[in-house]
C-alpha cells in the first residue's frame, strides 16, 4: 500500500523519475522506491517497500541490489541513504554498523547518477513534524501541537537524537552525537552501576546504557551487582522479562533504562528549550509504551530542573517509526538534497569512478 507525506517545494532539477530511499540503522535497514505524487499534490509515494536484517548482507551495496533485484526490476538512477553515525566526507563512521560504508562504492556498485545522504535521526525529524501524521502515543505533558524546537529521540542498536527547528519552508534539522555524553547517574543504584561499568572511573556514553544493548548491559551489570548468573542474552528477552515481571535483574534494567532515558530527553529538551514537543521514535519503546507509562521516566524527564515549568508543558510522544526515516529522508532529498553529502557521477564519459 502507498504511503504519502507533505514535502516542502523541491528545486526543479531534482528528477520526478522513482529513486531509493533507505534507513539504515545497525541492525536493519528499510527501503523503499519512492517518486513524487502525481496528483499534483505536495506529497511522495512509496511505490515498493521492505525491511531487511544486516547482518544477512555482506555490505549496504549488496542489500540494496536485492531490493532492486526483488522488487523494482528496472534500473535506478538516483538514492538517498539515511544512516546511523557520522558523515565524514565520503565515510559513514559508525561503531554500531554491521559494516562499513563508503559512498563512492554504493554508488559504482548500483550504477547510480546520483546518491545523497543524511544522518537517519536528521531524516526522522524530517519526517516526524506532527504527532497525527506519524500515529505517536502521548506519554507526558500537554496534548497540543506548537511551532518550536522539537527534539526526535531514539534508543535502538545506539541512541540517536536531532534537532528540528522551525523556519520557512519547513525549517531545518539539526543532527547530533547526543548518544556521546556523558552519563550522569542520580540515584545510588546508578551510581553503582556506573562504578561496575567503569571502576577506574573515566567517561561512559549515555548509549552505553540508554539503547537496546545498554539494557543488556544494565541487567548483566544487576546480575553482577546482586551476585545472580544472568540466563537472559538479547535486549528482547530482557525486555520481555520485564514486562512480564518474570525475573527481577531484568525488571529493575528496565527501570533504569527508563529512569536514565528521561533524564537524558529532559536534559537535551532542556539545552534546546524545545517546545515543540519531543519524539521516542522506534519499535523498541512502542512495544513497552505501558512499562515507560508507569516508569519514573516522567519524574526524571522533569527532576530537580530550574526551568521545570517550561519542561511540565514539553509533550513527549512515543512512535513507531517504521516507514518515516525513508519518508523523511526523501523528503530531505528532494527539497534539500543537492546541498549535503553527495556523490554524484563524474561528468567525463568513460572516466574513472571518484
Amino acid at each position: 500500500m502507498n504511503a504519502a507525506i507533505d514535502q516542502p517545494d523541491r528545486p526543479a532539477s531534482v528528477s520526478t523519475t522513482p529513486f531509493l530511499a533507505a534507513d539504515v540503522g545497525g541492525t536493519h535497514a528499510r527501503v523503499a522506491l519512492i517518486q513524487v505524487a502525481q496528483d499534483g499534490g505536495r506529497a511522495v509515494e512509496v511505490l515498493a517497500y521492505r525491511k531487511f536484517a544486516c547482518g544477512d548482507f555482506g555490505g549496504l551495496a549488496e542489500l540494496l541490489q536485492a531490493f532492486v533485484d526483488d522488487e523494482v526490476q528496472a534500473p535506478v538512477r538516483r538514492c538517498v541513504l539515511a544512516c546511523a553515525g557520522q558523515l565524514m566526507g565520503d565515510e559513514v563512521l559508525n561503531d554500531n554498523s554491521a559494516w562499513p560504508i563508503h559512498l563512492p562504492s554504493v554508488r559504482r556498485a548500483l550504477a547510480l547518477d546520483d546518491l545523497a545522504a543524511l544522518n537517519d535521526f536528521e531524516a526522522l525529524g524530517y519526517a516526524l513534524d506532527n504527532p497525527l501524521a506519524c500515529g505517536g502515543r502521548l506519554l507526558c505533558g500537554p496534548d497540543r501541537h506548537v511551532d518550536g524546537p522539537t527534539l526526535v529521540i531514539g534508543p535502538g542498536t545506539g541512541l540517536g537524537a536531532a534537532v528540528r527547528l522551525s523556519g520557512p519552508a519547513g525549517g531545518g534539522v539539526l543532527a547530533t552525537e547526543a548518544g556521546q555524553m556523558d552519563f550522569a547517574p542520580h540515584s545510588i543504584r546508578e551510581r553503582e552501576i556506573l562504578a561496575q561499568l567503569v571502576p577506574d572511573g573515566g567517561y561512559l556514553p549515555c548509549e552505553r546504557i540508554v539503547s537496546g544493548p545498554g539494557l543488556l548491559t544494565l541487567y548483566r551489570t544487576l546480575c553482577a551487582l546482586h551476585g545472580t548468573t544472568p540466563w537472559l542474552a538479547t535486549p528482547a528477552a530482557v525486555t520481555a522479562a520485564a514486562m512480564a515481571c518474570s525475573d527481577a535483574q531484568a525488571t529493575e534494567a528496565m527501570e533504569v533504562f527508563c529512569a536514565a532515558l528521561g533524564s537524558f530527553a529532559g536534559s537535551l529538551a532542556m539545552a534546546y528549550m524545545a517546545s515543540g514537543g519531543v519524539y521516542l521514535a522506534g519499535g523498541f519503546l512502542d512495544s513497552m509504551f505501558g512499562l515507560l507509562a508507569r516508569s519514573d521516566f516522567e519524574e526524571r524527564f522533569l527532576h530537580g530542573r530550574s526551568v521545570r515549568a517550561f519542561l511540565s508543558q514539553v509533550p513527549v510522544w512515543v512512535t513507531e517509526h517504521g516507514r518515516q526515516g525513508v519518508l523523511g529522508a526523501a523528503r530531505w532529498y528532494l527539497g534539500r538534497g543537492t546541498s549535503a553529502a553527495t556523490t554524484p557521477r563524474p561528468a567525463a564519459a568513460g572516466g574513472p569512478a571518484p
